[in-house]
């Protein structure tokens, strides 16, 4: 497996001015004993052939791409359907290559946050697989929208901890999960969703997401014989999305759309700041004090964002727009009604902008279904009766 990236952190885990690790004393050890085993096993082959084998036998890799025809009938526009991966989204990749970190280095006991709960739900199946101990911490706002995932992580065997500070989301779940392992860090491993956090975890997380665009740059080659015209992801924390472009920041021609919700895009509003042990792009005012995100769907309510997204924004390689509420939902019946696909509403903010995307063959991410949403969204759309 390629483990590269022309956007590869640098010294400290920097991507030009953002990531490093701005943590407490107390985590530093931790950190490098990550980062030395991350080191380890980058170039072991044993590793990768375990990864290789769950991600095929386990989770479903490799998911396929569909053209969506009545969705979008004048151009050709394809779907990576990480839907499909066992579990319902892409969280499945990083939850079982840091499970497998995890264990290498004898770790017993993981700590995760989740908001949408699909994060939670991949790091409660995995430990279930592996017989490791699972907290996984929630907010309480977040577990009232996304019920069913709490439901399936505590069949798993995962203990939820409620989160009832701020505004009871994921930056205060991922908040309290460090917390827990500043208390624990001896025994206990923090498998962090998105990338974002303390180096060396954005690169370890988009290494294990990089399997989407990689996947999808093969398959797009075998279905039209070129590469697409643009590639488009929704962002939250960044995993899908920097996953995604993984598979094409290479290459010139394909222009990188990450599509953020509008009352959350801490890449358009946001200014440099530092959020969970990571410097980037992050909603804050000007005293760097945090300011409050607000998104229907739970996996996008996040005021920061993972350092190399701020870095591709920088430098010009790839671009950020947002989407507000109303549209997702729109797009979340839309998918439904014309293709019998229902996305989650992660997903439908990146099939908002498809319509304002150039050329003619577009590769949108997938990142998950929309089952977890179903209950919200319908709430949201006056048809909960």
């Amino acid at each position: 497996m390629n483990t590269t990236s022309l956007t590869e952190a640098g010294d400290a885990g920097f991507y030009g001015s953002y990531g490093g690790r701005y943590v407490p004393e107390t985590l530093i050890p931790a950190l490098d004993e990550l980062e030395a085993g991350w080191i380890a096993v980058k170039d072991d082959t044993a590793f990768w052939n375990d990864f290789d084998g769950l991600s095929k036998n386990y989770a479903g890799r490799p998911t396929p791409i569909t053209r969506v025809e009545r969705f979008e009938p004048d151009r050709r526009v394809y779907l990576k359907r990480e839907d499909l991966l066992h579990t319902g989204a892409h969280k499945m990749n990083n939850a079982i290559g840091q499970a497998l970190l995890a264990t290498r280095l004898g770790k017993q006991r993981i700590v995760a946050e989740t908001g949408a709960g699909q994060h939670g739900v991949a790091t409660a199946t995995v430990c279930a697989r592996f017989g490791l101990e699972c907290v996984v911490f929630m907010g309480v706002e977040d577990m009232r929208r996304q019920e069913p995932n709490v439901q399936r992580m505590r069949l798993l065997g995962a203990e939820i901890e409620p989160v009832e500070l701020g505004t009871k989301t994921l930056k205060e779940a991922m908040s309290e999960a460090i917390r827990d392992w500043i208390t624990n860090v001896e025994t206990t491993y923090y498998l962090i969703g998105s990338a974002a956090g303390p180096a060396p975890y954005p690169e370890i997380v988009r290494t294990f997401q990089r399997v989407i665009g990689d996947e999808a740059r093969i398959q797009l080659l075998e279905a039209e014989n070129r590469l697409p015209d643009a590639v488009i992801a929704c962002v939250g924390g960044g995993s899908n999305a920097i996953g995604t472009f993984a598979g094409f920041i290479d290459d010139d021609s394909v222009e990188l759309i990450g599509v953020e919700a509008a009352d959350a895009a801490s890449l358009m509003q946001g200014r440099a700041a530092v959020l969970h042990g990571s410097r980037s792009s992050v909603l804050a005012d000007e005293w760097g004090q945090i300011q409050d995100a607000h998104s229907i769907s739970a996996g996008l309510d996040y005021p920061g964002v993972g350092p190399e997204h701020a870095w591709l924004r920088d430098s010009g390689r790839a671009r950020y727009v947002s989407c507000t509420d109303a549209e997702a939902l729109e797009m979340f019946e839309k998918l439904a009604r014309t293709e019998g696909i229902i996305p989650a509403l992660e997903s439908s903010h990146a099939l908002a902008r498809v319509d304002d995307i150039e050329g003619d063959l577009i590769l949108v991410c997938l990142s998950g279904r929309g089952d977890k949403d179903l209950a919200e969204a319908l709430r949201a759309m006056g048809r909960d009766e």
